[in-house]
């Protein structure tokens, strides 16, 4: 577990750029913190990352967006509606864990009990007013 201090949108997205060179065909993150953390600037970074040239945004009315890419995509969910397992096995959660690419999870406190280990989970602090805590568990970036 590793923290990092980010000043700005522009550099938390650069830190997920540098973790997406470590990722793995279904790797699974989970995202920790509220709104506003810079989750979204995390994702997008994550996409550029993995060479995905497309506009990111927040997943909160679509349940997943969907980011395809080569030789990974990206599936950016919001899992803030979702309460039980028999919720994520209605929406297709599962069906994604098959597919080539990585799972990005905001709100994640509401599913992370249904798994019996976490990939990599990413949690966000608001330090000031730009500033941003990141911590990451569960690969090291350098």
């Amino acid at each position: 577990m590793k923290s990092y201090i980010t000043n700005s949108k522009r550099e938390t997205a650069r830190l997920a750029e540098r973790l997406a060179k470590k990722l793995k065909n279904h790797d699974i993150i989970f995202f920790k913190g509220g709104l506003g953390m810079g989750k979204t600037a995390f994702t997008q970074g994550l996409c550029r990352g993995l060479g995905i040239d497309r506009n990111v945004t927040s997943p909160t009315f679509a349940i997943v967006n969907e980011y395809s890419g080569s030789p990974l995509s990206l599936f950016h969910f919001d899992m803030y509606r979702i309460e039980t397992e028999d919720q994520l096995y209605n929406i297709g959660f599962y069906d994604y864990m098959d597919y080539d690419g990585v799972l990005a999870i905001e709100w994640s406190e509401n599913i992370i009990p249904f798994f019996s280990d976490a990939n990599i989970v990413i949690t966000f602090e608001k330090t000031g007013e730009n500033q941003r805590k990141i911590t990451i568990e569960g690969v090291d970036i350098y």
